[in-house]
């Protein structure tokens, strides 16, 4: 008789271990979702530059009383356009504050210029360094920060439809819940 090699049931076993991997990241609650290491952190510092005629943001603004937004934005970013009647909207109702990134100071102050400026004040990061230490992957994102100066949540992508009403306005609510 014929003896057969263990050899034979490892095929079979990868694939029951691949399998398992994939029903379990299935089940995870939101599986496009990065997490952020910021979150529950204090916010890092923003940078020190504006553009011409607007009001610098300072770290002392993000520490004042009630919650308040920080957008990363840029006026060659195709998401940010999208979601900026949205920031409209919502600085009717709170401070948003703007960090422009990588953009010239022409492009955008012809973007505020033409689809309005939600923004309370704007820091500048023409190279990066910024986004950077928030932890920023791309443009549009934004964090809701806290009288404290706490990041409370982290929105990667535009603030628009479905995901906006979904996920970013239920954090929103327990934010100024928890104020």
């Amino acid at each position: 008789m014929a003896r057969i090699s263990p050899l034979v049931a490892l095929p079979p076993l990868a694939f029951a271990a691949l399998a398992g991997m994939f029903l379990w990241g299935m089940g995870r609650d939101d599986p496009t979702g990065l997490p952020s290491a910021m979150v529950g952190r204090e916010a890092p510092a923003v940078p020190q530059t504006t553009l011409p005629g607007k009001t610098q943001l300072t770290d002392a603004m993000l520490r004042q009383p009630g919650v308040k937004l920080v957008n990363f934005w840029a006026s060659w970013c195709p998401p940010c356009r999208a979601e900026h009647p949205t920031l409209v909207e919502l600085a009717k109702q709170m401070p948003v504050y703007g960090i422009d990134l990588r953009d010239t100071d022409a492009n955008a102050l012809s973007f505020l210029e033409q689809d309005g400026d939600p923004f309370a004040a704007i820091a500048t990061d023409p190279k990066g360094r910024g986004a950077i230490d928030w932890g920023v992957t791309a443009p549009p994102e934004t964090f809701i920060v806290d009288g404290e100066g706490r990041i409370l949540y982290r929105f990667a992508g535009p603030l628009v439809r479905e995901d906006y009403a979904n996920r970013f306005l239920p954090e929103l609510e327990k934010a100024r819940a928890a104020e």
